[in-house]
């Protein structure tokens, strides 16, 4: 009861929390498949290649390690999508966001073997997030702000890459799990800065992040009348 009780006084507490334990999960999920991998593997191999690999080669542990953390992972960032929407009210932000839950969700599901839904997922995944990531500086304050725009077109950026400039100069030499991981890390990065803003603030600063910039001037005007008055 006491739980339930808190996660209606502060939806968007609940949501950031698990925006942070979801980013943290795939980076060490990441690494743990990574260091367990029992065969040659380097920062140019996709990274879903830890699931399964495009040619259907699977290597355990690694295999299960990447796919539940993908499963796990992909859970929770739906669920804070769903939480920050009653927070923020802003479906720029909470809609990309749950899609990228949906996809990190589907290429958990769907490892690298699986044609054509690992890739249809994974996609969805790099391009929402990236949109996410950019999007919420909607609703964060300096510096975040400026921090989720350059990473947010960092992210989007290299996805366009990856379809249009593979081949061209420093991205042909990064390969596609090079670029990928730019794809990606920003990505990971947000959801731990992001969650852990929208974990540390108050449902006050939330409320006023989540006006237009006009409607929040509208506020702090009267609120400064109001000091003024007494």
């Amino acid at each position: 009861m006491a739980a339930r009780s808190a996660l209606g006084r502060a939806p968007h507490k609940t949501a950031g929390g698990l925006l942070l334990i979801a980013g943290a999960t795939i980076v060490m999920g990441i690494i743990t498949a990574e260091a367990l991998y029992t065969a040659p593997y380097n920062a140019r191999m996709e990274i879903s290649d830890l699931g399964a690999s495009e040619t259907g080669v699977i290597l355990q542990p690694s295999a299960t390690i990447f796919n539940a953390t993908m499963l796990a992972a992909g859970a929770m960032i739906l669920v804070a999508a769903w939480l920050a929407r009653q927070a923020l009210h802003r479906r720029a932000v909470t809609i990309p966001t749950g899609l990228l839950g949906l996809g990190v969700l589907g290429v958990g599901i769907f490892p690298g073997n699986i044609h054509p839904q690992h890739p249809l997922f994974a996609f969805t995944a790099f391009l929402a997030g990236g949109l996410a990531v950019l999007l919420s500086a909607k609703v964060t304050p300096q510096p975040l702000r400026a921090i989720f725009v350059v990473m947010g077109a960092i992210s989007l950026g290299f996805t366009l890459a990856s379809v249009f400039l593979l081949e061209w100069g420093p991205f042909a030499r990064l390969d596609l799990g090079g670029v990928e991981r730019w794809m990606v890390y920003p990505i990971l990065l947000w959801l731990v800065g992001f969650g852990g803003y929208l974990t540390a603030s108050h449902t006050a600063e939330v409320s006023r992040a989540s006006l237009p910039d006009t409607a929040a001037r509208s506020l702090d005007g009267h609120r400064e009348g109001a000091r003024s008055a007494r």
